[in-house]
């Protein structure tokens, strides 16, 4: 028996020496509700240690860029609204942000203060959506309904705004469709009134939570020089602890003007970039957005919501690399026209995509049951990682 023993061999997964078994290949996805989208993850598990897990994309993908390539300047917004669908504010003002800087359009103040309205509610819709279908991953169900009873608060008035509830067309080259009027803004301030001290109760109710803390702390640790290695940006990189934030470190719009600080994740409960610090730079960002909102309802005044545009857009001839701060991370719009009516090329860089590369470095040594509080935390949407 002695000698048998000798021969066996061990392998190391993360921390841990274990003895070497055949391995069991599982696919999660590419419907599984972990997944949060058409994704699939092929897992190679050793029990129930994962191994290694490969991301397989492409599930969603629409030809998206090519499509822009054949369609005039304005007729492209309606498409970068299906990237990120739960923040497709965020993907229209990008995009919109390109193509003035092309053009030199000036964008109207109150359409700058409106715009930033829209981006912060839509930064709160979009990590609701994440705060309750994390809770659902980790088994808290409750918290799922209050978020979308808040959240829907905000799509009613995107609605009103633009007429949709998820897909908007609502910011335009050269300012916003529709303007805001005085009740919507009172609406708005109602909100976020309330919603500042829902937000706390959430935060000790799930934040707090004993068995939250257990399954999130100390799990999925992304290290600065890994988030630095892949590109990684957004909550996945201000979670690790670097205090990087576009709307601070390289303004855009009129973000200069307001005052607010960069959450990062400091291991309160575990380890620096560990999934819990991801959620609580996500929780405390909305806090951040409620004070950036406050400020806009002070400070909108009376005016046009639409700068001057042509009729026709010819995009002088040239190239723009445009990048701005959507709830999920960075997205960048590299256009390059040619002088004509459509795009000569959109290429778009996806922070989605980025988070989804780093799957492979934070799974192995995981409980199966623990990658799924992984991929939870880095927060994609399918819509923008396969575009």
């Amino acid at each position: 028996m002695s000698g048998q023993h000798a021969q066996e061999e061990k392998i190391r997964l993360g921390d841990m020496e274990v003895l070497k078994s055949d391995l069991l290949t599982l696919n999660m996805g590419p419907q599984h509700p972990a997944t949060h989208g058409v994704l699939r993850v092929e897992i190679k598990t050793d029990s129930e240690i994962v191994v290694e897990a490969t991301p397989h994309l492409g599930y969603l993908h629409r030809c998206f860029e090519k499509h822009a390539e054949n369609l005039d300047y304005r007729g492209v917004i309606p498409f970068v609204d299906r990237m990120d669908y739960l923040a497709a504010m965020s993907m229209e003002w990008g995009y919109c942000l390109a193509v003035e800087k092309m053009l030199g359009t000036e964008v109207p103040k109150r359409a700058e203060y409106i715009r930033i309205l829209i981006a912060e509610l839509q930064r709160i819709a979009s990590h609701l959506v994440y705060f309750g279908t994390y809770g659902i991953d980790m088994g808290a169900f409750t918290t799922f309904l209050y978020c979308f009873q808040d959240r829907e608060e905000i799509l009613r008035l995107f609605e009103e705004l633009s007429g949709a509830r998820m897909l908007y067309n609502y910011v335009w080259i050269g300012g916003v469709w529709n303007d805001i009027n005085d009740d919507q803004l009172r609406r708005v301030k109602t909100f976020v009134d309330r919603f500042e001290g829902e937000l706390k109760k959430y935060h000790q109710l799930v934040g707090e939570n004993k068995i939250f803390i257990e399954r999130t702390a100390n799990v999925g640790v992304l290290t600065k020089e890994q988030c630095f290695d892949y590109g990684a940006t957004g909550p996945v990189l201000r979670g690790s602890g670097v205090e990087w934030d576009l709307r601070k470190n390289r303004p855009y719009g009129m973000y200069e003007k307001f005052d607010f600080n960069v959450v990062t994740g400091k291991g309160e409960k575990g380890t620096v970039g560990d999934c819990w610090d991801r959620y609580y730079v996500r929780i405390f960002e909305m806090f951040e957005s409620i004070k950036i909102i406050r400020q806009v309802l002070e400070g909108i005044e009376e005016g046009p919501v639409m700068g001057k545009v042509s009729k026709i857009i010819k995009v002088p001839a040239g190239e723009i690399y445009m990048r701005t701060e959507c709830p999920r991370g960075e997205l960048g719009y590299h256009l390059i026209s040619d002088g004509g009516k459509t795009p000569y090329r959109l290429k778009v860089k996806s922070s989605c995509f980025t988070h989804t590369s780093m799957l492979p470095i934070i799974a192995p040594g995981q409980m199966v049951a623990d990658l799924v509080a992984s991929i939870g935390s880095i927060d994609i949407v399918l819509g923008e990682v396969d575009r």
